[in-house]
């Protein structure tokens, strides 16, 4: 390969081609400040796309005052339910005329904070973000200037705009279906105890099961990692000790977990144990048995959450969105049939 075509065209380059200056180049590249003629007009965009040339994003960014990009910080995209609200996110952005950026925290508050300093540095237009532990690193975006949208219930304090739903009503509803079957015995696979989201979800169930005058056993609180490896280790470790009739797991990985453990021991769902999670996506609906779950309206949220950085105006808003309880077969429930995502 030459050293010509190791070299980044330039605008001076296109100019040549077309026999025209570079400001004119520059003209046509920004439709403007100044009219350029039809005729030599073609011949600059002739000349752009014989030479290859691109325009330089960044000074284009310093330019305008926009990077046309956003940022997204989340604690775990391979949990699915991440995933798809990221997906859904990139989708919104893209329709917006911007590219998302991702950032995995990897669910560590640290790598957390090194990525929200690398979105503002590339001075991202907006900020969409998801803290680890609730404890959220505002006031350092707040410092910047960028606007944010947080993804998540927070303390009102913070003085940050959020899109939520009500964890602790979902959680408690997610519970309220498992008394309706008659289940008497209910426990629950948590996340870690010291999260905020934990805390919410296990006050949704205490609540339902105090609503309901059941008992609420504290050797039935199983706290373990939001993975498929926590529920699988937190059932192990059910199974040792006495078990409840129905489990609740705060989200659908430690479910799936769930359930390879109970299968390892002959128990069948829900003929042994009931189960039912929260934070659910598509896959909850194709396993079998298929998962009674807390389904959040992800294309919605996600819109909604494109639409406020694209209106900003600094004005704090809070948005809370209904759930709904997507009933299968896991929690004893009869005549489960698949349909389409619900946005």
């Amino acid at each position: 390969m030459t050293q010509s075509h190791l070299q980044r065209v330039t605008r001076s380059d296109v100019a040549r081609e077309a026999g025209t200056s570079v400001a004119v180049v520059s003209y046509v590249i920004n439709n403007g400040p100044r009219p350029v003629a039809e005729a030599t007009r073609q011949r600059v965009l002739q000349a752009i796309e014989k030479t290859g040339y691109r325009p330089n994003g960044i000074a284009r960014a310093l330019a305008s005052g926009s990077t046309q990009t956003y940022g997204l910080v989340a604690p775990d995209i391979s949990n699915p339910f991440i995933a798809s609200m990221a997906h859904a996110l990139q989708r919104e952005a893209f329709a917006d005329g911007k590219v998302l950026l991702l950032g995995d925290a990897g669910d560590n508050s640290g790598r957390e904070r090194e990525l929200i300093n690398n979105m503002l540095h590339r001075q991202v237009d907006g900020l969409i973000y998801t803290s680890v532990d609730r404890h959220p690193h505002i006031g350092l975006i707040q410092q910047s200037g960028t606007p944010c949208v947080m993804l998540d219930r927070v303390d009102p304090g913070l003085n940050v705009s959020v899109i939520q739903v009500d964890e602790q009503l979902a959680a408690w509803q997610a519970t309220r279906h498992l008394i309706s079957h008659g289940y008497r015995e209910i426990g629950i696979i948590c996340g870690p105890r010291e999260m905020l989201n934990t805390q919410d979800r296990i006050r949704g169930w205490q609540r339902a099961l105090e609503e309901a005058a059941l008992s609420i056993n504290p050797a039935w609180i199983f706290a373990t990692n939001y993975t498929r490896a926590g529920g699988y280790e937190a059932t192990k470790r059910m199974l040792r000790g006495s078990v409840p009739r129905a489990l609740f797991a705060t989200n659908e990985l430690q479910a799936l977990g769930c359930l390879r453990a109970l299968a390892e021991q002959g128990l069948g769902v829900p003929q042994d144990v009931a189960l039912v999670c929260f934070n659910a996506t598509e896959e909850s609906a194709y396993n079998v048995p298929s998962l009674t779950a807390v389904r959040q309206p992800v294309d919605k949220m996600a819109r909604a959450a494109i639409d406020m950085l694209k209106s900003w105006d600094g004005e704090v808003r809070r948005v809370e969105f209904d759930f709904y309880l997507r009933v299968g077969e896991s929690c004893g429930c009869q005549g489960y049939e698949v349909r389409p995502e619900e946005g």
